[in-house]
């Protein structure tokens, strides 16, 4: 009987414990994910602990979690602090997306599922409009990140789909940044802008044109690494050939921060 209580009352506390790590990971995680918590932020564990309402044990594991995904950097006594997303993972993530997605919309058009898929990106177009329209830059980065995945989901490769997942926090990060103006306010042009940019994507998808979806969806990524640099270039991505991203130090200022 006592034996039985005892290990009911461990499982009860390990299921605790753990809950109240992943609340602490899914907090700091957020705070970063919308600049709650900006790049080279030092963050407390003892401010963590009283911002979630747990002891440092859980605030730890948290953060070594987040550590081990390269969003923050531990440091010895002092805390943990924000690392900003460097200027050549920019790139990196750039390129990885002009690959996957390129592939994944003419792959779904050439199909014959263009109609289908243009139908369920009507939602996050939805989504991107109001978001637009309230100035919401995290949650117009959350709905420019499920129109994207709605388009590689609907190739059906497993491969890709996971590759593409595995970006997910840093296009956030990314879309989060790439829509703030300098002062630190919604970009209102730039999230208009790109709500166009997204629906000519989706009514190419409809009409069935792979070689026009195609390139407007390579043309809205070099906006997003003009925009990204702030330094506007002649990009020809009518020839079918991979946009080039150049490598030049952004004035944008979260890739100026990165770079510093």
């Amino acid at each position: 009987m006592i034996r039985g209580w005892l290990k009911h009352h461990r499982y009860n506390m390990d299921t605790d414990h753990c809950s109240a790590a992943d609340r602490v990971y899914e907090h700091v995680r957020a705070g970063i994910l919308t600049r709650r918590y900006p790049d080279n932020e030092l963050l407390s564990e003892g401010v963590l602990a009283s911002e979630t309402g747990v002891s440092r044990t859980p605030v730890r594991e948290a953060l070594l979690r987040l550590e081990a995904q390269g969003m923050i950097q531990l440091l010895p006594k002092r805390g943990a602090l924000v690392l900003p997303v460097t200027a050549q993972e920019w790139r990196d993530v750039l390129a990885t997306r002009l690959l996957v997605e390129a592939h994944c919309t003419r792959s779904v058009v050439l199909a014959g599922r263009g109609p289908t898929l243009a139908q369920s990106l009507t939602r996050p177009l939805d989504a991107l409009r109001r978001a637009a329209e309230a100035g919401d830059v995290i949650g117009y980065a959350a709905a420019d990140r499920e129109f994207h995945a709605c388009i590689v989901a609907a190739e059906g490769n497993q491969i890709l789909i996971r590759l593409y997942g595995s970006l997910r926090d840093r296009q956030l990060r990314m879309g989060a940044a790439n829509l703030m103006a300098a002062g630190g306010q919604a970009d209102a042009a730039r999230m208009h802008s790109t709500v166009h940019d997204h629906r000519v994507i989706a009514d190419a998808i409809g009409a069935g044109d792979a070689v026009l979806a195609e390139r407007l969806t390579r043309m809205h990524l070099a906006h997003a690494d003009r925009a990204l640099r702030g330094d506007p270039v002649e990009i020809e991505p009518g020839n079918g050939d991979p946009v080039e991203f150049a490598p030049e130090p952004s004035s944008h200022p979260a890739l100026r921060a990165a770079t510093a």
